[in-house]
């Protein structure tokens, strides 16, 4: 499974939403409704999952899959 596709599956689990729904360019808050404390908590879900950190200062700036697939994959 790809990054992109654990994000994906994520994504959908967070939002319950169809995974098929999320692609590459969407964005939590626009596309998702998300607010400050499902960032927070997705940003958690990505730590556990990857087993990396996520520094508070990144994961705000983290609002597209592409933004996270991309910082996920830098921390292989």
């Amino acid at each position: 499974m790809s990054t992109f596709e654990k994000v994906q599956a994520l994504f959908a689990e967070q939002f319950e939403c169809d995974p098929a729904t999320i692609t590459m360019d969407t964005d939590m808050v626009e596309d998702l409704g998300a607010d400050s404390l499902d960032v927070v908590e997705l940003s958690m879900t990505v730590e556990d999952e990857f087993g990396i950190t996520v520094e508070d200062d990144q994961a705000s700036k983290m609002l597209k899959v592409r933004d996270i697939v991309a910082y996920i994959d830098s921390k292989k």
